[in-house]
């Protein structure tokens, strides 16, 4: 799944971003705000957590 940040997430922010605008659900300022919190809240799209080989020698601290 993508992450924030990337840009399969931005790709995904943009989409629902305009579906937002074009439906009135909310105001042009505040779709890209709405479509980002939206987004945040679904599971698949949270951060992954690293492995203990990711966190490096120093990742125990």
């Amino acid at each position: 799944m993508p992450r924030p940040g990337s840009h399969g997430y931005d790709i995904k922010r943009a989409h629902l971003r305009k579906r937002l605008e074009n439906t009135g659900a909310a105001a042009d300022e505040e779709a890209d705000r709405e479509a980002n919190r939206r987004l945040q809240r679904d599971p698949k799209y949270a951060p992954e957590r690293q492995s203990e080989r990711g966190r490096g020698p120093k990742g125990e601290r």
